[in-house]
């Protein structure tokens, strides 16, 4: 079996202290900072499974369908976990400090955005079939939601401190859509599962303390991204990381040759 990371700096674990990135929390636990998750790790019930890391930071989705591309034709009898982040850098790159262009459109209006959208939405298909060929033996691809840090608001201009990002008044309608590819691909491709990111990270951005804020925790009001606003915190990884696994085991639930225990209840 082969465990295989594709896309940005979220898959890379960047601004997350070494193993504890969500990808290699997913592989072997820290249990010193989560003894709570002792053994709730994939080496522990797939033994055989083999790390290997494809995920390059600050890269967008043309260039993961690049590297999809690029990869080897695995073996019939090896079967892919793969996990992918795609989609972040083509919307927050350049920081709104170089006009919008594919693949890197923060500040684009709906109208720019939208045939961008389309071309988004069209390579997803393409890296789906792609893994489908590259994994004749089978995979699960594990595509993930984009989060933002605004906790749905999209008043991007007031995260900060380090970018002072400009105010981006079509970015919400644009994030939205981007998320609406990502699960439409999941819909129409079995081996395709969607690992809501987005969803588990709302309520810990830079909202996370507001009260008024319709997804605020008040169990947890607290922040989970990093300073830089493109990665998440260590608290931030460990619940990608948890939402990731969730979405691993029902994916191998319907998988054939995985004994996955059924969920209780009826």
């Amino acid at each position: 079996m082969v465990l295989l990371s594709l896309g940005e700096s979220v898959s890379t674990g960047y601004g997350a202290p070494s193993g504890h990135g969500y990808f290699e929390l997913l592989r072997e636990n820290a249990d010193e900072t989560y003894p709570e998750m002792t053994d709730i790790e994939l080496a522990r019930v797939l033994p055989n499974l083999r790390p290997v890391r494809k995920a390059s930071n600050s890269t967008n989705s043309i260039e993961h369908l690049r590297e999809i591309s690029a990869l080897p034709i695995y073996q019939p009898d090896t079967f892919g976990i793969v996990c992918i982040t795609t989609g972040g850098i083509d919307l927050i790159h350049y920081y709104g400090k170089a006009e919008p262009q594919e693949g890197a459109i923060y500040g684009a209006s709906w109208e720019q955005a939208e045939p961008w959208v389309r071309n988004f939405r069209a390579r997803l298909d393409e890296m789906a079939l792609a893994l489908q060929e590259k994994f004749p033996g089978g995979c699960a691809v594990m595509l993930a939601t984009i989060y933002e840090p605004t906790d749905g608001v999209g008043d991007i201009e007031n995260a900060g401190p380090l970018f002072w990002l400009p105010a981006w008044p079509d970015g919400k309608r644009v994030h939205g859509a981007f998320n609406e590819a990502l699960r439409d691909c999941a819909d129409v491709h079995s081996h395709v599962h969607l690992v809501d990111v987005h969803g588990v990270m709302l309520g810990h951005g830079i909202h996370c303390r507001d009260r008024t804020n319709e997804h605020y925790d008040a169990d947890d009001p607290t922040y989970w991204f990093f300073v830089n606003l493109e990665d998440p915190n260590r608290r931030g990884y460990d619940a990608i990381r948890r939402v990731f696994l969730n979405g691993i085991v029902d994916a191998l639930r319907v998988e054939p040759g995985f004994d996955v225990p059924a969920l209780p209840g009826p």
